[in-house]
């Protein structure tokens, strides 16, 4: 699976984005996808995380906020991020992996590249 984040940008805070991800190959469906995300200086940490059977699990920080969801026809995950803060700047990662989602950043196989989000006070 080869995945291309895009979406990102600068924000004020309490506004909104969304970060789309396309990914490629034939196994999409049958992947769990997720969304990480790191800070300068910080370690890249978990943000939500969609089974193929759309499912969703979310770091506590966004839930509520943030909302990650796939068009498995057309092979692209998203996340939605309302009520943005300068915390959630970030570079945000897409993965993918096979199985159920996880949290964990050691358990996916696949990467985007990385679109960044800046959100300013």
């Amino acid at each position: 699976v080869q995945l291309q984040a895009s979406g990102g940008g600068l924000v004020q805070a309490g506004g909104s984005l969304r970060l789309s991800c396309a990914a490629s190959g034939r196994t999409f469906s049958r992947s769990a996808m997720g969304w990480f995300r790191q800070a300068p200086g910080k370690e890249r940490e978990f943000v939500a995380a969609v089974t193929y059977s759309r499912n969703t699990v979310y770091e506590d920080s966004v839930k509520g906020r943030f909302t990650a969801s796939r068009d498995n026809a057309k092979n692209t995950l998203y996340l939605q991020m309302h009520d943005l803060k300068p915390e959630d700047t970030a570079v945000y990662y897409c993965a993918a992996r096979s199985g159920t989602a996880r949290s964990d950043v050691h358990a996916y196989d696949y990467w985007g590249q990385g679109t960044k989000v800046t959100v300013s006070a």
